[in-house]
């Protein structure tokens, strides 16, 4: 008797696996589905790493047809397999030029991987700080990827069928393909937010040096999308200026940029923030780095309130509507010297879809 309720047991368990792995082929919406074994000839067995994160590690591949891929190999899945479902229908239904695609994905059991489209030119940290590689992006570059990363927010926050807040924007989490468009990665943080919610209650996230100052405070506040709209903010200096935001090989006076682009504005001279100026540049340029400070200043405001929403960002890119004029350059965080470097401060640990460069 025994034997007989094992056995049935088993086959009923079988059963449920097999239930499982079907209803995750046949969720519609959802990016295509590989097998353990796809992804791991594609990644010649997982042996080139592009990044490691808290959750797990990303590999270069090669899909079958050709096509170059990111693969992230989850540590461990952390979540029961409906909810990894959930969550990768979730994010596989987003589709936007200036967001990175996923592709598709692997469950089987307790394995858990993500296959995302392949961004050959890395993340933009490496193309904007100096010493690095890519210090050298000419104006015009530096312009399209302004424009990028503002469509690609802009999108998450108003016509996704929820609003999602990102969280944890920063040089690091935009990656550029081969034409130097910008992408946004790295969901792992985000937050989605009902579409007749305007904000919500959440702990604190993002990196040091990116997180706007309603976030910093004991216990947080409630959370809008202004928060990436601050780290749109910080990002859009940096690129302006080819320097972080907080650099410790600067000298004390300038070693923080938010309180470089404070003094700078008492004395009316915000084009001093940009080093290395040559005559050439200063006169074809000087206006159109003036108006990109001060879109950052309107996204760095103090009260949430008085900062853009993304779409108006991109309408002031594109030179359809006007910066506002009546800012403050009172800065919360330009008083504040960071106690670690933004670049490498420890996070919270990230969801499984995070994607680690």
């Amino acid at each position: 008797m025994i034997l007989i309720l094992r056995a049935r047991w088993w086959e009923e368990s079988e059963k449920n696996e097999d239930l499982e792995a079907d209803d995750i082929r046949q969720v519609p919406g959802t990016p295509v589905r590989f097998s353990y074994e796809d992804l791991r000839v594609a990644t010649h067995d997982f042996s080139e790493t592009l990044g490691k994160g808290g959750s797990g590690s990303v590999f270069k591949g090669v899909l079958l047809d050709g096509t170059h891929v990111a693969v992230k190999k989850l540590d461990r899945l952390g979540q029961d397999m409906s909810s990894f479902l959930a969550e990768v229908e979730a994010i596989g239904s987003i589709n936007h030029f200036n967001l990175v695609r996923l592709i598709g994905f692997c469950a089987e059991k307790s394995s858990g991987l993500l296959v995302f489209e392949y961004m050959n030119k890395g993340s933009l940290d490496k193309w904007i700080f100096k010493n690095d590689q890519g210090s050298c992006l000419d104006w015009q570059t530096r312009n399209k990827v302004v424009l990028g990363i503002a469509k690609g927010l802009a999108y998450l926050h108003e016509d996704c069928q929820k609003k999602i807040i990102h969280f944890d924007i920063k040089p690091l989490n935009i990656l550029l393909d081969a034409n130097f468009n910008a992408k946004i990665c790295d969901f792992g943080l985000s937050e989605l937010v009902d579409r007749d919610t305007s904000q919500v209650q959440t702990r604190t996230r993002g990196t040091c040096g990116y997180v706007a100052p309603e976030c910093c405070k004991i216990p947080p506040g409630r959370i809008t999308v202004k928060v990436d709209v601050y780290s749109f903010g910080i990002v859009l200096l940096e690129i302006v200026c080819a320097r972080r935001n907080f650099d410790h090989t600067q000298p004390e006076s300038e070693n923080h940029l938010l309180r470089m682009v404070q003094k700078k504005a008492e004395q009316d001279r915000l084009i001093d923030i940009v080093e290395n100026l040559d005559d050439q540049y200063m006169q074809s340029d000087r206006e159109e780095i003036i108006r990109m400070i001060k879109i950052a200043a309107w996204c760095l405001q103090d009260d949430p309130e008085r900062r853009p929403l993304m779409s108006a960002v991109v309408k002031v890119l594109e030179g359809v509507m006007e910066v506002e004029s009546n800012l403050v350059y009172k800065f919360h965080h330009a008083l504040i010297t960071p106690a670690v470097n933004h670049h490498t401060s420890p996070q919270p640990q990230a969801s499984v879809l995070s994607y680690p460069r």
